[in-house]
């Protein structure tokens, strides 16, 4: 093979790598330039467990998935809304609506829908993930290597559940 050949070949390469990676530059994640623990105000309330937020650095707004819990689904395409649904949107809402938040990022920074992974603090207060489990807007959705938290979630939704908090006590068929 002749050198000019060889340089083809490379160069080929070196292309596909490029444009097959996210961010380009040899697998860097487009998220690999956030630490992780960034700030930011939430700037939309989508649904129970999932927001949007304009970041502090990169200013950049990105929608943000909570880590560890699953509230009843009300966006869903193709989904009807499901019980308590509304009721755990609008807590959520009342809790991280335009208000500044910490995000502390999973060690799997993106799901399958591309929404960032996050455990989501509002600033000066509570964790929002602790305040759904226990008034019963959400379940336990444990997914490695994201569990840091599952057996204190799994603590804070047993209580909820013996409680009838929330989605425990409204809803005829409760899941899991």
């Amino acid at each position: 093979m002749s050198s000019r050949s060889t340089l083809v070949w490379l160069g080929i390469f070196l292309a596909i790598v490029l444009l097959g990676t996210r961010g380009g530059l040899l697998g860097r994640d487009e998220d690999d330039r956030l630490d992780a623990s960034v700030g930011g105000r939430v700037v939309r309330v989508i649904d129970g467990d999932t927001i949007r937020v304009q970041l502090d650095d990169p200013r950049e707004q990105r929608t943000v998935r909570y880590i560890g819990v699953d509230t009843p689904e009300t966006v869903k395409p193709g989904e009807a809304v499901q019980c308590y649904g509304h009721a755990a949107s609008e807590f959520n809402s009342r809790l991280v609506a335009g208000r500044r938040v910490a995000l502390v990022l999973g060690r799997e920074r993106r799901d399958r829908y591309g929404r960032l992974l996050a455990y989501v603090r509002v600033e000066h207060g509570a964790s929002v993930e602790d305040e759904l489990l226990r008034g019963g807007y959400a379940r336990t959705l444990t997914i490695p290597p994201n569990d840091d938290r599952a057996s204190h979630y799994a603590a804070l939704e047993r209580r909820a559940r013996s409680r009838h908090r929330g989605l425990w006590g409204a809803c005829p068929a409760n899941p899991g």
